[in-house]
């Protein structure tokens, strides 16, 4: 029985001659996201893990937007280094990126977002990711790229505070939002920020994103 498992398993993704199956579809995918584009606004918890899960899987180019500096509170959840504390974030994950992926185009803005100008660096991008921490400049943002990029995708999140309840993870998709929620989750001024499921929802944001650049090719 356990031989004929394994036996199972070893070939279940190999073809008539032993090929891959899916060589073909990830060379397919590979060149597609080498010419797509993300922008993330925010390099915190979400932004930092977000950015290199898409760099591991190959987005061509990655605008990234913040304005503040590494702190070694924040290293229990965001994507950076003890010998980065003091870094701007752009910086810092920048060459932590070109670590990982050397073959991507990275574009850091050390820029603080306004209100009324918020859509500015995300023009030219295929899809936007909102990682921003004020719920208040959270809400701000996504209706300024909904209203002035109408036909720009955005990821969004909500309910990151916590610990455990992943089943109760879903998306929700308004027109071109694309929300990674938790209802039932309290607030950060509630709960605590803990790196497990911090990690979840920015890998959450960032597999959304890739959704929507393949679209049908899954």
């Amino acid at each position: 029985m356990v031989k004929a498992r394994n036996h199972l398993i070893s070939t279940q993704n190999t073809g008539k001659n032993g090929n891959n199956m899916n060589k073909e579809k990830s060379e397919r995918i590979k060149k597609k996201l080498e010419n797509s584009s993300v922008g993330i606004a925010g390099l915190g918890g979400l932004g930092s893990n977000a950015s290199v899960a898409l760099a591991r899987a190959g987005i061509g180019r990655i605008v990234l937007i913040d304005f503040d500096v590494v702190e070694k509170k924040n290293l229990t959840r965001q994507y950076y280094f003890l010998d980065q504390i003091g870094k701007f974030k752009v910086d810092a994950l920048k060459e932590n990126i070109e670590k990982i992926n050397p073959e991507v185009t990275i574009e850091s803005l050390n820029l603080k977002l306004e209100r009324g100008s918020m859509e500015k660096p995300f023009t030219d991008v295929d899809v936007v990711i909102e990682a921003l921490d004020s719920a208040e400049i959270k809400a701000a943002f996504i209706e300024e790229i909904l209203s002035k990029l109408p036909n720009k995708p955005i990821v969004a999140a909500s309910g990151v505070a916590g610990y455990g309840h992943s089943d109760r993870v879903i998306t929700q998709h308004l027109g071109n939002l694309y929300m990674c929620y938790d209802e039932y989750a309290l607030s950060c001024d509630e709960d605590v920020l803990m790196a497990p499921r911090v990690a979840l929802m920015a890998n959450w944001e960032a597999n959304l994103a890739l959704e929507i650049i393949l679209g049908e090719d899954k």
